[in-house]
């Protein structure tokens, strides 16, 4: 078997090309996204490539060796193989090519093989996305959505001549449309649309967070569906469709359920442990963890991100969410309808932002690659759950043992 460091007197393949073109264009983390496998199962893979006198092996033979061995092969690794023969527009691969992808497959993650791909028809056209003519609508939405949320040039071609609507971005929108309806129903119950929380029956319903209902455990999770009144609604529904649904488009429901759900739940076990004695209600936890992870993403990023208007656009969000923020804390001390039940907590914001800050940078940024294989996803993530684990047992010894005397819940 040729020893694998020879160099071989030939040209690259453009798959190969095209990967070196990829490590100019972002540097990715020594991750191991793709096992490495024992030397056993690439062996008779490489003697097919040493009875090759002309160092080259045809792409059709090489798709024939793959699928006669494709079950000895970790999954990823063949994953990669086949993109490089994708990739290949002479009809044959070289042995070093071969040899270097079997080598860098090891460390790189799936933006890796999208390098590779580049070289090929798959991504259509060789200018930047930006500088594409004769799109539809829905193009342009597509290509807009990009360059709203992601930084690098190849994600974003890799993303818009993937993306086909299907699932379409179901889960924002059926949280928004599940919260207004609960508005809506408490609106015409309490015959009230702004400050509901100033009516004595807005707290005694099965959904708000209260600290004398804690053992109730769907309430550290159903208090985001209610909200203190029309302005607390539609600031938060602002910034939830306009930054939630594209990032959803994006990154797929699950990854920014789990942080919105994430940013959710921080946010009442935050206010059980800092605030103990006050109510939460609205969405501001998973809300405010979205909008930070995804403004932390932009700042992180500053020179890709090649949306229009950045800055003026980021002042405007803060902005935004400084003023929720800011009547969340009026709010929280001005002097109770119904003493002495307080008013509404606004901690939930902040254990929001720190959820985004944390977990929720880091799915925003691995783009297309697997978060259960990044070590930092699963550093954050334990952090998270020791943080949970801490805030449960909180709230089941430290009320007695600090002897809080909890408001009614009218």
């Amino acid at each position: 078997m040729p020893d694998a460091s020879r160099d071989v007197p030939v040209h690259s393949s453009p798959a190969v090309a095209a990967n070196a073109e990829g490590d100019e264009i972002e540097v990715l983390e020594s991750i191991d996204v793709l096992p490495v496998a024992p030397e056993d199962q690439w062996k008779s893979l490489f003697d097919k490539f040493d009875s090759e006198s002309s160092g080259f092996i045809s792409t059709e033979r090489f798709r024939d060796l793959l699928a006669a061995h494709g079950s000895e092969l970790d999954p990823h690794k063949l994953e990669v193989l086949l993109a490089l023969a994708d990739g290949n527009a002479d009809g044959k691969i070289c042995y070093q090519d071969f040899v270097n992808l079997v080598r860098m497959s090891n460390k790189r993650s799936n933006s890796f093989r999208r390098a590779i791909l580049q070289g090929s028809r798959q991504l259509k056209g060789a200018g930047a996305l930006g500088e594409e003519v004769g799109l539809g609508l829905s193009q342009r939405l597509v290509r807009h959505i990009a360059y709203e949320t992601l930084p690098r040039e190849i994600d974003r071609k890799w993303y818009f001549d993937s993306y086909t609507c299907c699932p379409p971005p179901w889960l924002i929108l059926a949280i928004t449309i599940a919260e207004v309806a609960v508005f809506m129903y408490y609106g015409l119950q309490l015959d009230r649309w702004v400050l509901q929380v100033s009516s004595p029956h807005f707290l005694r319903g099965p959904l708000p967070y209260h600290p004398q209902l804690r053992i109730q455990a769907w309430r550290y999770l159903s208090y985001a569906f209610m909200h203190a009144g029309i302005e607390h609604l539609g600031l938060n529904m602002a910034m939830q469709l306009l930054v939630g649904v594209p990032l959803e488009m994006v990154h797929g429901a699950l990854r920014i359920g789990l942080v919105y759900v994430c940013g959710v739940l921080a946010g009442s076990l935050a206010v059980s442990v800092t605030d103990m004695t006050a109510p939460v209600v609205g969405s501001s936890g998973g809300v405010y963890a979205l909008v930070s992870a995804h403004l932390a993403n932009v700042v992180m990023n500053w020179s890709g991100m090649k949306c229009q208007f950045k800055l003026f656009r980021m002042a405007m969000a803060l902005v935004c969410m400084s003023v929720e923020f800011g009547r969340a804390v009026w709010l929280r001390f001005y002097p109770p309808a119904f003493p002495p039940c307080p008013n509404p907590s606004f901690v939930a914001h902040l254990g929001g932002v720190m959820v985004g800050l944390t977990l929720g940078v880091v799915v925003l940024q691995n783009y297309e690659q697997r978060l259960q294989e990044q070590s930092l996803f699963w550093i954050f993530f334990s952090v998270y759950l020791l943080f949970v684990l801490c805030a449960v047992f909180w709230n089941v010894f430290a009320y007695s043992l600090l002897d809080v005397r909890l408001p009614p819940t009218l």
